[in-house]
């Protein structure tokens, strides 16, 4: 790995490092190891620097929403009265659970969302009473994704 200008760079060693880890963050480095026929501590130590130059912004556990009954997922375009708006609305917006992202955007809208609810009566009552009640919202446009037929992280 080398860093020029604040860029990674990686070499045939560390993509297959990352790739084996973004499969599965639960596989062990020995197993790697010796899947790729160089020691342990060399992967820690490659790891440690990849972390140290901000590539690897940790590993976490993915939950399935739907077990937990979460079933609708919706992008939800913000329309904000006036740009100095934003900060505040996006404090309040962090306070709303079903808010899993929000983007500020160029194009119609100042903020985009991605929202997680139980249903389609759920997110109406997210967006009539939580996002459309905060100070500075003039109006949301309000996309249903029917079915996520893509997800995958950036190939490396």
């Amino acid at each position: 790995m080398k860093v020029v200008d604040e860029k990674v760079t990686i070499d045939g060693i560390d993509k297959i490092i990352l790739n084996y880890l973004m499969e599965d963050a639960r596989k062990s480095i020995l197993e790697i190891a010796r899947n790729i026929g160089i020691s342990g501590a060399a992967i820690h130590q490659r790891l440690r620097k990849l972390e140290k130059s901000g590539l690897i912004e940790g590993s976490k556990l993915m939950i399935n929403p739907k077990v937990l009954g979460y079933t609708t997922l919706a992008f939800v375009g913000v329309y904000l009265d006036k740009a100095v708006s934003n900060p505040q609305a996006v404090k309040r917006l962090k306070e709303i659970p079903e808010v899993i992202e929000c983007h500020y955007t160029t194009g119609n809208w100042s903020i985009f969302l991605k929202i997680l609810c139980k249903d389609n009566e759920h997110l109406m009552n997210v967006l009539n009473k939580d996002i459309q009640g905060i100070d500075g919202v003039s109006r949301t446009e309000t996309f249903i994704s029917l079915n996520q037929q893509i997800k995958r992280q950036i190939k490396v």
